[in-house]
């Protein structure tokens, strides 16, 4: 039986409804969310093909040494180690989600992938939906991003296996500004769905991927890494939209082939959190400041409490202002 990383427990899971009126009260856009990057990898079958999403030339390796291989892409796939219900329980709102069939498989069953294949969607959505009906007032933001190997049914089953499995928790797309944790606890609405494919855009419930911008760095480097999130900020205003942060470094060849054998986590992330978790610490949320923040295996720090925190500043900055 798999055990809990020391130090996980549920002390953030109901930290949304337990915030003050004062920040209920305000667009959840200028709140701060702690969320994951790639946020079911902390699962992968190394006994499956490699997944859609990989390059041709790690398919070709993986063909070639089999098992062996995909043992060491594991190590470079798994981006968290939390399942989604430790994620939860640990504060973790926003989750990052690429999602592919399986290319032979009869049927239009749907997966998580993040090189190799994780767990079928559905049976992640179950987790979040059994979560979220224990916590009433807490609120998560799905973001399905990456779509590979599906056709149009492919879509119209996920599609429906969304509104099937959260039913009426579904929040319905609507100005950015409107939304509020005041707002959705009193529609009962807890789940935000944002669907980056044009197949969701009649469906009242699926939010288009232009609301919830998240820009990039593409860099191994925490300084070019920490330069590209304060720049991107600065446009946040303009947008109007939610805000990723993606407080995350992204492994080049040359980094997967130095650091073969060590892994994501070994190799770049635990060296750089440091250096990422004090600009974290540094932030503020609000119109110009962050929103969501992703980090890859969120339970290494304290990542969800420094994020969650941040919102105390808000409060500070409300009582300094003249009635």
């Amino acid at each position: 039986m798999r055990t809990r990383p020391a130090g996980i427990g549920n002390v953030n899971a109901d930290w949304m409804g337990s915030l003050p009126s004062r920040l209920s009260a305000m667009p959840l856009k200028c709140l701060a969310v702690p969320g994951s990057h790639d946020s079911f990898t902390f699962w992968v079958d190394v006994h499956a093909p490699v997944a859609p999403d990989q390059k041709a030339y790690v398919k070709y390796l993986a063909t070639m040494f089999s098992v062996l291989a995909k043992k060491v892409m594991v190590k470079w796939s798994m981006t968290q180690n939390l399942t989604f219900r430790e994620q939860l329980d640990a504060g973790i709102r926003y989750f990052d989600l690429r999602v592919s069939s399986k290319p032979g498989e009869l049927g239009n069953e749907i997966y998580f992938i993040h090189g190799l294949f994780g767990h079928k969607v559905r049976d992640g959505l179950l987790e979040i939906n059994t979560f979220l009906t224990r916590h009433r007032k807490e609120v998560v933001f799905l973001d399905f991003n990456h779509y590979y190997a599906m056709e149009a049914e492919h879509h119209v089953h996920l599609i429906s296996m969304l509104q099937q499995v959260f039913g009426s928790k579904l929040c319905k797309n609507c100005a950015v500004e409107s939304i509020t944790l005041d707002y959705m606890w009193e529609k009962k609405y807890q789940v935000i769905v944002f669907y980056h494919h044009p197949s969701a855009q009649s469906i009242p419930v699926m939010w288009p991927g232009n609301k919830i911008p998240a820009p990039w760095a593409n860099t191994t480097e925490p300084n070019k890494l920490i330069q590209f999130l304060e720049m991107t900020l600065k446009e946040r205003a303009k947008q109007g939209s939610f805000h990723v942060t993606q407080a995350i470094l992204t492994p080049t060849v040359n980094t997967v082939a130095k650091g073969l054998v060590w892994g994501l986590r070994s190799y770049l992330v635990e060296r750089n959190l440091p250096t990422i978790m004090s600009w974290i610490e540094s932030q503020k949320p609000g119109v110009d400041g962050v929103n969501i923040i992703t980090s890859d295996f969120v339970e290494l720090t304290d990542f969800a409490n420094v994020v969650i925190k941040l919102n105390n500043l808000l409060l500070s900055e409300k009582k300094l202002k003249p009635r």
